[in-house]
């Protein structure tokens, strides 16, 4: 589906929402964008973003990480 024709459908639909239904929505489009929860506008500088690999890669040759299988068999129990 085209864009524009995303827009469009996305706007009739909320139009048919209530007040609740809306806040509701807002905030789910929200924790998309933001997952963490940090403002739309924060953005994270390249050496922060640097540091956070590194860190990453540290935990990595520590062990210190979920393999795949683990985690599906994690998520089996659920």
């Amino acid at each position: 589906m085209e864009g524009s024709s995303i827009d469009k459908e996305l706007n009739h639909y909320v139009t048919l929402l209530n007040h609740e239904q809306k806040e509701a929505l807002l905030a789910m489009i929200k924790s998309f964008v933001n997952p963490d929860g940090s403002p739309a506008t924060e953005r994270v500088t390249i050496e922060q973003y640097n540091k956070e690999l590194d860190e990453a890669n540290e935990r990595i040759e520590k062990g210190e990480f979920t393999t795949a299988e683990e985690l599906k068999k994690e998520a089996q129990r659920w």
